[in-house]
């Protein structure tokens, strides 16, 4: 099993995704409550409108700060869809981040601990 770096323990649990640069809010809630989630080494999910994803992370730094780097597979819409996407510790204990989808759209977004 991976060893999990200490810093890591920060992104840990379930965060509430508030605001996508490409999705308005009215949507972020469509199915589920939108979030990304860390879980254990190398773990999490995120979801939002009708995306679901399941990842894969890699614990690191990004011009100096903690960053968690994941790849993602699951569907969108119910069709099958995958990405990549990145996030960093921000400003007031958020998350700041940015999300691809695979040959589609991506976006700059915001999580709050939820």
């Amino acid at each position: 099993m991976a060893k999990v770096p200490a810093f890591a323990k920060a992104f840990a649990g379930r965060w509430r995704i508030v605001e996508m640069d490409v999705w308005d809010n009215d949507v972020l809630d469509l199915v589920e409550q939108a979030h990304l989630t860390f879980e254990g080494a190398a773990g999490g999910e995120i979801a939002f409108g009708a995306l679901k994803g399941f990842l894969d992370v890699r614990y690191g730094a990004r011009d100096g700060a903690a960053c968690a780097e994941f790849s993602w597979q699951g569907y969108d819409d119910n069709d099958p869809a995958c990405g990549r996407g990145w996030v960093i510790i921000g400003t007031a204990g958020r998350l700041v981040g940015h999300f691809f989808i695979h040959n589609a759209d991506h976006s700059g977004f915001v999580c709050e601990p939820d």
